[in-house]
């Protein structure tokens, strides 16, 4: 069998034990040669690729980011390139390819596997909003890095007497503000799946320093936003791919909490650190067996699937399943954390 790999959308630490553990599984115990594509779909709409073989992945178990690249085509692009990855995939004497990423990586998937071509997906966000899995690699470490971040963040917050706002990423779903907040023991998390209330925000806050304490820590995820007629908030647009720019909520909650509350606020924007360096344990373990998976569902000839996780075992779901709606966080645990804020 010939197998092409290749790695889309944001980066995301797991994604080179992914291809690893493809290349082990494909080349060492089925006798398979498997192919990696440059910077994603580009890769495959332009036939570059490189030969992945046992040497080519020495090492790269706990390095972060892709050894193959990554980058996101437009949807447009994508849609008039069937014919062409068509083309290139019997060029290439291809019998499976297995596309690692979020959700737009998984509709591009769909898409290819409907048009005929033979798709095993793999899932990867930081955000944790894959609906059909119960948690995705790259998660574990970006929550990992938004707690340690936080520990070291109240020590600062309480030397200056200051209210800090923590970004963390979370477009449209608050799963790493919630786990890292409840983690560090944040005193407010504001996530896009429930609209904040400035007023009751500032109320919360400021109960803090009304009972003698010295600091605030507000964790936000980037996509959140105010109730609405509750404060002005600058809306970004949208970049050439359709996902929304944001204008930064975190400026703008520190802008009006220092003003209601009288109090030095300032904002921290994690950013892209959350999913850079090395993965966790956990990560590099759930990683390799969704790689080692997708190779057998590509020999067993599985294809318009995705590997998921479910409990402890990984099970196949169809890409129409995976993109159909994404995992946002239910209110019931969002009460859980308010109960331990």
């Amino acid at each position: 069998m010939r197998i092409g790999v290749l790695t889309s959308g944001g980066d995301c630490p797991g994604l080179n034990a992914v291809i690893r553990s493809i290349v082990h599984r494909a080349v060492a115990d089925h006798g398979d040669e498997v192919v990696g594509f440059h910077d994603g779909w580009r890769g495959l709409l332009e036939a570059d690729y490189r030969k992945l073989d046992l040497d080519a992945v020495g090492g790269i178990l706990a390095l972060g980011g892709t050894i193959l690249g990554s980058s996101r085509v437009r949807p447009e692009h994508l849609r008039d390139g069937v014919e062409r990855a068509r083309g290139h995939v019997a060029d290439l004497g291809l019998d499976a390819i297995i596309p690692i990423g979020g959700e737009g990586t998984l509709k591009a998937a769909r898409l290819l596997s409907d048009a005929g071509l033979p798709i095993v997906g793999v899932p990867k966000t930081i955000d944790n909003d894959i609906a059909s899995t119960d948690v995705t690699f790259g998660f574990d470490t970006a929550v990992g890095v938004a707690t340690e971040a936080l520990d070291r963040l109240k020590t600062t917050a309480e030397s200056h007497q200051r209210v800090l706002i923590v970004e963390v990423m979370g477009r449209h779903t608050g799963w790493i503000a919630l786990h890292s907040g409840m983690a560090a023991g944040a005193h407010a998390i504001v996530v896009p799946e429930r609209p904040f209330d400035i007023g009751e925000l500032a109320e919360l806050v400021g109960r803090r320093f009304q009972a003698g304490k010295r600091f605030a820590i507000v964790v936000v995820a980037e996509g959140a936003k105010p109730r609405e007629g509750s404060m002005e908030f600058d809306i970004g647009g949208k970049d050439v791919y359709g996902h929304e720019r944001f204008a930064g909520v975190a400026r703008q909650l520190s802008l009006e909490l220092e003003e209601r509350l009288g109090k030095e606020a300032r904002p921290v924007i994690l950013g892209h650190v959350q999913r850079g360096g090395t993965p966790t344990a956990y990560d590099r373990v759930l990683a390799t067996r969704f790689g080692w998976h997708a190779v057998e569902a590509a020999h067993r000839g599985d294809f318009g699937m995705m590997t998921a996780l479910r409990g402890t075992q990984i099970v196949l779901t169809s890409l129409a399943e995976a993109v159909e709606h994404l995992k946002t966080v239910p209110m019931e645990r969002y009460a859980e954390a308010e109960c331990v804020l």
